[in-house]
């Protein structure tokens, strides 16, 4: 039997640098999601950018129905992410995932797989608002359950909604508003929500990623 095949990891090159995040997601060129997907990054890339000496990290469309997307990584690396074209959550789900790679880029100890989230200063405040939000359970057994309230999943969740609340741009805001009338597990209520955008908000300026120079204009 052959050795496991692994996909390769993101290469890194130079000393990490302040980056939008168009720099640090390759979306793809020719995907029916590519205009969501861009549309989502630039409201996140508004927010903040981030600390890295990552190559571009490839963004991949997939017909996956068991989840909206997916961040796979070893160990430090990061290898691509995933959002599904089904499901009718893509700018949810990129978001998602991007939250991800940002937590997983600012820490992670790979021995007992904590992510930034969990344990870092920068976070701390956001940790005591997050534990105050409704637990939203998802379909599925007690594991689901437990990996859908893990602090960097509800990091994830909480990095998403704060995007899509403060993107100013309607198409978002219309998919956000959606989503909490249908009482989607995925968001919060908005009155539950607020303050822990702002520590979200709070999260990018602590850990120096709200500095970037932005165009003036003319």
């Amino acid at each position: 039997m052959g050795q496991r095949q692994y996909p390769a990891c993101v290469p890194r090159a130079g000393k990490p640098r302040l980056r939008p995040l168009e720099d640090l997601v390759a979306l793809p060129r020719r995907s029916p999601l590519t205009g969501e997907l861009r549309r989502a990054l630039t409201a996140a890339s508004g927010l903040h950018g981030i600390l890295s000496d990552l190559a571009p990290v490839p963004v991949r469309a997939t017909a996956t129905i068991s989840e909206a997307g997916a961040y796979r990584f070893r160990k430090k690396d990061p290898i691509d992410v995933r959002v599904s074209r089904l499901g009718g959550r893509v700018a949810l789900g990129f978001l998602h995932e991007l939250g991800h790679l940002l937590d997983h880029q600012v820490f992670y100890d790979r021995k007992t797989r904590t992510w930034a989230s969990a344990v870092h200063v920068a976070f701390t405040p956001w940790r005591t608002a997050a534990a105050k939000l409704e637990r939203r359970p998802l379909p599925g057994g007690r594991h689901r359950q437990r990996y859908f309230q893990a602090t960097h999943e509800v990091w994830a969740r909480s990095y998403a909604q704060t995007v899509l609340l403060r993107s100013a741009d309607p198409v978002l805001e219309a998919q956000l508003a959606k989503l909490q009338a249908d009482d989607d597990p995925h968001v919060w209520p908005a009155e539950q929500f607020d303050d822990v955008a702002v520590e979200v908000e709070h999260v990018f300026a602590r850990l120096g990623l709200t500095q970037l120079t932005l165009p003036l204009a003319a």
